[in-house]
């Protein structure tokens, strides 16, 4: 089986999207656990309605305060029980088959402890490149959304002290551990811009606007994650 956490905070309309996605796989063998990092926004019948539509299938929980996603998917984590996990952000949508694809990929290939895919952000393509240690050493590149192998879950789980670059520092974990991915040629999700967990800027923005506030926090995240992983 197949879990699937998505934390989400005020994003019941992305959310509503997400999980039909979910809803409309080919491969229907999966659970759903949705961890609320204390929305205030129309979220709660969203989820009872999908929890009415899904029954044993899906589930979810309420943090009395605001954590963030790495808290999120932590908690989420532990309230589920498949041999496969996906943490899946709530601006997602996936393809039709993408559950189905990313299952049988780690199911031929042994050897590696989770499988990514290439994704859209928006109308941006990210076609993504196979498995590369050194690569992944040098920047994130792999996101949120791939199907993990329960067993290799990192022994500490999401950093909950790190907000952004959380996905890479997650995946270095992996690595430091012996855990590597592999990626496949596809593009299985989808990543509706303006999410609260998931964001992206142009390679430029970094180098122009410093003083960006978004472009400060990135730059902050990537000298902690770094002296954290002594890259």
């Amino acid at each position: 089986m197949i879990s699937i956490v998505i934390p989400v905070y005020n994003q019941a309309d992305k959310l509503v999207e997400c999980l039909d996605s979910i809803k409309n796989q080919t491969y229907q063998n999966y659970e759903v656990v949705v961890i609320d990092d204390r929305s205030t926004d129309h979220l709660a019948p969203v989820l009872r309605k999908y929890k009415n539509e899904l029954g044993l299938k899906f589930d979810y929980w309420y943090n009395q305060a605001r954590h963030w996603a790495p808290y999120a998917r932590n908690k989420g984590f532990k309230k589920t029980k498949g041999e496969f996990v996906m943490f899946c952000d709530a601006d997602a949508i996936l393809a039709p088959d993408a559950l189905e694809i990313m299952l049988k990929t780690l199911k031929e290939h042994p050897e590696a402890s989770y499988a990514y895919p290439s994704h859209k952000y928006g109308r941006k393509l990210f076609r993504l490149w196979p498995f590369d240690a050194d690569k992944l050493k040098k920047m994130p590149y792999i996101h949120t959304t791939t199907l993990i192998r329960r067993e290799h879950f990192p022994k500490a789980g999401w950093d909950e002290n790190i907000r952004k670059l959380n996905d890479w520092d997650f995946y270095l974990s992996m690595l430091s551990e012996g855990h590597t991915g592999f990626w496949i040629d596809r593009v299985l999700f989808t990543i509706r811009p303006g999410g609260v967990y998931s964001n992206w800027l142009p390679s430029v923005f970094y180098k122009l606007f410093p003083f960006l506030p978004n472009v400060r926090k990135y730059n902050n995240a990537l000298a902690i994650v770094k002296k954290k992983h002594h890259l």
